[in-house]
């Protein structure tokens, strides 16, 4: 029984690099060079003496080659943008696709997905330059007018994204470059019709929103394929010149708005005060009006109803006028009644009875 486990054969002494006997290796060789005839003959078209290599295989070979550069991959957040001799000739979506093969057709695929970010009036990557904690301003980019006709330095950030690869690739020929004039001339028309103070502390976000229309309706108009996503003020003050006046005029504003705002106050405290006042005595007038007409026209009705009397029954009428008259006249005051016979003519005093009754009845 061979105890041999070499799996070339038996464990003789004459072996062969491969980890077998020499028998074993002369047909591995003899099979590589069986091989290396087949490819010559394949490359010399069959012939079994040397000739010149297929030149028509071999073009096929490099022809297949070529063929096979046109596949490219479109990544899901990317658009591939075909060019035929370099004019633009089809829109891709993301996956795989084949064009023609270099130089007849190429393909760009930009991202369309990623938010692209410009900073205008101030630069943030600057490290040797850094100031105002972390960026430095540039004064040809940041300075505008207000609508009350200030100064104002203003800096704030576009962030973008591709919405059309074929516009933003052919259209435009420096989309930063483009994106940035417009931002500059779109944000300098909002605050044009602003005033200051609505700028530096009441209405940023009707002045970002104003500039991000602006310039949205401006890459529209130029073809430029982008999408604005925002637009964000980070600093708006005046310039640092003639910050100290400017706080002084804003201080001066808030005073004359805080006078202002107590002495309207104050006339909305007195003015209803007033009103009930004079309505008051609007309506103690008009009781007093009413009540002497119509006491007026109840004498003025006696009055008539007498004469009526009188005229029926002259002597009548006069008597009892008299009566009533010297009734209302002597009758609250103390009395003597005489004649001018005997003198004092005793009487019953009615009246004193009368005034001691009324008093104990109390």
């Amino acid at each position: 029984m061979n105890d041999n486990n070499n799996p070339w054969g038996d464990n003789s002494d004459d072996r062969n690099p491969w980890g077998g006997n020499r028998q074993s290796a002369d047909e591995i060789e003899f099979l590589l060079k069986k091989s290396q005839d087949k490819v010559r003959k394949m490359m010399n078209g069959g012939s079994k003496k040397p000739s010149k290599p297929n030149f028509w295989l071999i073009g096929a070979l490099l022809a297949a080659l070529w063929g096979l550069t046109g596949f490219y991959q479109v990544q899901p957040q990317e658009q591939g943008v075909v060019m035929r001799f370099g004019k633009y000739a089809y829109t891709t979506t993301s996956g795989l696709h084949y064009h023609l093969p270099y130089p007849i057709e190429t393909v760009l695929t930009p991202n369309v997905s990623r938010e692209n970010r410009i900073e205008i009036g101030f630069r943030s990557e600057m490290p040797r330059r850094r100031q105002n904690g972390g960026y430095v301003d540039v004064r040809s980019e940041n300075i505008a007018l207000t609508g009350d006709e200030n100064i104002v330095e203003v800096n704030f950030t576009v962030t973008w994204k591709v919405k059309n690869a074929k516009d933003f690739l052919f259209n435009i020929r420096d989309p930063e470059a483009t994106i940035r004039l417009a931002a500059e001339s779109a944000m300098r028309d909002a605050i044009g019709v602003t005033p200051i103070m609505e700028i530096i502390a009441d209405d940023r976000k009707g002045v970002q929103e104003r500039a991000e229309k602006t310039l949205q309706r401006l890459l529209d108009e130029y073809k430029a394929g982008v999408a604005v996503t925002s637009v964000q003020l980070t600093k708006a003050d005046a310039p640092a010149q003639v910050i100290d006046a400017f706080n002084d005029v804003q201080r001066a504003k808030a005073d004359k708005e805080r006078l202002s705002n107590e002495a309207e106050a104050y006339r909305n405290d007195i003015l209803p005060r007033a009103h009930g006042e004079a309505s008051r005595i609007i309506n103690a007038a008009e009781a007093y009006k009413s009540r002497v007409v119509d006491t007026a026209t109840g004498e003025a009705s006696r009055f008539n109803a007498v004469l009526d009397e009188y005229l029926a029954a002259k002597e009548v009428v006069a008597r009892r006028l008299y009566l009533e008259t010297m009734e209302s006249v002597y009758g609250t005051v103390d009395k003597v009644v005489m004649d001018g016979k005997n003198g004092v003519v005793p009487y019953l005093p009615l009246n004193e009875l009368t005034k001691k009754k009324a008093g104990e009845s109390k």
